[in-house]
């Protein structure tokens, strides 16, 4: 790892870049240059989220970027991936992000004005499922096996879950590696396993044993 490779990290639904304010610390004191994005998940479309993910990118000096993003900021990172094909894009971290489909979200738009909540981020969920990787694309997944959260409330979520997702749906056959440890969904946010673990991926492309 260069000192000069820079991280794009980007935050779940309903929350803004603040909360991703530690794992950006906890990279910046190994060495990588972390940059955070607020995007608005409720009113703008995917396609408007990866077009400021594309900015903030284009706006950085650095020879290599990877991203890193948590619960629905995974699956934007990973569409970014797939879709936005860029050179210096080329590993990637995603903390407890249902790539596979979410039972909490589905649940949730069953209830009343659970689709106003989640507003334009639906659509992420009713899209076909997409779990294609380009060549030479490395994505790590970190999945969380305390189940605290919203999710078990509104989903009545199956066994190994955080709390808002299920293990089972943070994992995809193109992933380059996959470790689950026990934190909560939004604990993700402020664990200093987590950080260290998504620091070891990004500069080797495994998770450390």
């Amino acid at each position: 790892m260069s000192i000069a490779d820079a991280v794009v990290l980007l935050h779940g639904a309903w929350m803004n870049r603040l909360v991703m304010a530690y794992l950006a610390h906890s990279l910046r004191t190994q060495g990588f240059s972390a940059n955070t994005l607020t995007y608005r998940t409720r009113l703008d479309t995917l396609e408007q989220h990866l077009g400021h993910l594309a900015a903030r990118i284009a706006a950085l000096d650095a020879p290599r970027v990877h991203l890193v993003g948590h619960s629905l900021g995974g699956l934007v990172a990973l569409r970014y991936l797939q879709r936005r094909p860029d050179a210096r894009v080329r590993r990637a971290v995603l903390l407890g992000a249902p790539v596979t489909g979410c039972r909490a979200a589905s649940a949730l738009a069953h209830w009343s004005g659970g689709q106003a909540l989640l507003g334009r981020s639906l659509a992420l969920w009713r899209e076909p499922v997409d779990l294609s990787l380009r060549e030479g694309i490395e994505v790590g997944v970190i999945a969380g096996t305390r189940a605290l959260g919203l999710g078990r409330v509104v989903a009545g979520l199956p066994r190994q879950n955080d709390g808002v997702v299920c293990v089972d749906e943070t994992r995809f056959p193109a992933m380059r590696d996959h470790i689950a440890l026990p934190v909560a969904h939004t604990q993700m946010l402020v664990s200093p396993t987590i950080a260290r673990q998504t620091a070891a991926f990004l500069r080797t492309g495994a998770f450390r044993r």
